[in-house]
Parts: C-alpha cells; sequence; structure tokens
C-alpha cells in the first residue's frame, strides 16, 4: 500500500468515526487536541490500526506521537515492516 493510501484512509477513519471535520486533519496539527481524543478513543484507534494495517500497536508507541504526521508516519514505517515480512 503507498503512503498516500495509508494517509487516506487514516484520514477517513478520523472524519467518519471520530466525526473530524477534515479541513482540522493537516499534518503538523496537535492529533489528541483536534481530535479530542480520551483513553477509549485511543482503544479504538488500536483496534482500527490493528485490523487495517496487520500489526500489533503497544501503548507505548502513542506517547512520541504528537502530530498527525507523527501517526502516519508510524503506521506508515510498521505497515512497511509487515510488507517486507510478508
Amino acid at each position: 500500500m503507498e503512503n498516500e493510501e495509508i494517509i487516506a484512509k487514516i484520514n477517513n477513519f478520523f472524519v467518519e468515526d471520530f466525526e473530524a471535520d477534515e479541513t482540522s486533519i493537516v499534518p503538523e496539527a496537535n492529533m489528541r487536541k483536534t481530535l479530542d481524543l480520551d483513553s477509549l478513543d485511543f482503544v479504538d484507534l488500536v483496534v482500527v490500526i490493528e485490523s487495517n494495517f496487520g500489526f500489533k500497536v503497544k501503548p507505548e508507541d502513542f506517547t512520541n506521537i504528537v502530530s498527525f504526521q507523527d501517526f502516519y508516519d508510524y503506521v506508515i514505517a510498521n505497515s512497511k515492516q509487515v510488507e517486507n515480512q510478508a
């Protein structure tokens, strides 16, 4: 899967499931503040990542994710690892 496809899939999830305004989802924006995420939202996010991108998420992985770009980079890097192992 190409990077652009991954980002589009992620953004679609944010708009559909978190009812985020698509115009507020920009790479440099703070993801937690923009989406007003709470701990249950992170559980939902983990489930979606694992089911859509095929890798396990560790809770500590989220400590370094601040912006949407951080999140995109995290999902892309882990997705590529999964593809390379296949």
